[in-house]
């Protein structure tokens, strides 16, 4: 791992990328890693754009700004590649995980001529099969777990069913099904 690895997420307002990059960072700090996770976004409502970060490391982080050269990029929403240059600065040598249905040979036209590794992962399939509703967070973040080996995928999963027994301490069956959901999408990025 690079001394610093930095992640942005391209979703809509209410898909969760913000959550799913404070639960990426927060996971990654219970690790003895050095985290930063914020937002970007202005007047949003439901449903627009919006951007998130996470920085990484294994030594302190003094850097305080916006990410312009990722090493990843995560993009909860599809669609968002034919409104936003979610490519804009990425690093070749590393890589973009995208929620589509599509297939790679489809993505690759609207990723305006990237040369990286591109993953995909059918997120709605992951959810509807564990869930039974549509929060494509919870696949997503596994799926930035897996491309960037930035935690062992094992105690990933032992540490986010400690972080979701306490969110869902009143709702068992999402703790169940996130869990399910989480695990599945370790195996269904491509």
């Amino acid at each position: 791992m690079r001394d610093i690895t930095e992640i942005r997420w391209h979703g809509r307002g209410g898909q969760g990328a913000k959550t799913a990059a404070l639960l990426l960072a927060d996971a990654a700090f219970k690790n003895g890693k050095h985290v930063q996770a914020f937002p970007e976004y202005g007047p949003e409502r439901e449903g627009a754009p919006i951007t998130a970060y996470d920085r990484i490391g294994d030594k302190e982080i003094r850097v305080h700004s916006n990410i312009y050269e990722p090493d990843y990029v995560a993009v909860v929403d599809d669609t968002l590649l034919s409104s936003v240059n979610v490519t804009k600065g990425l690093k070749e040598d590393g890589g973009i995980l995208i929620n589509t249905t599509k297939t790679k040979d489809e993505i690759m036209p609207l990723l305006n001529g990237y040369k990286g590794k591109v993953y995909i992962i059918d997120a709605r399939k992951v959810c509807m099969a564990t869930l039974g509703k549509y929060f494509p967070n919870t696949p997503m973040l596994a799926g930035m777990v897996k491309i960037t080996g930035i935690i062992d995928e094992d105690v990933f999963v032992k540490d986010m069913e400690e972080s979701f027994s306490h969110k869902f301490a009143r709702k068992p069956e999402m703790l169940e099904g996130n869990m399910n959901a989480l695990k599945m999408a370790l195996k269904e990025v491509k």
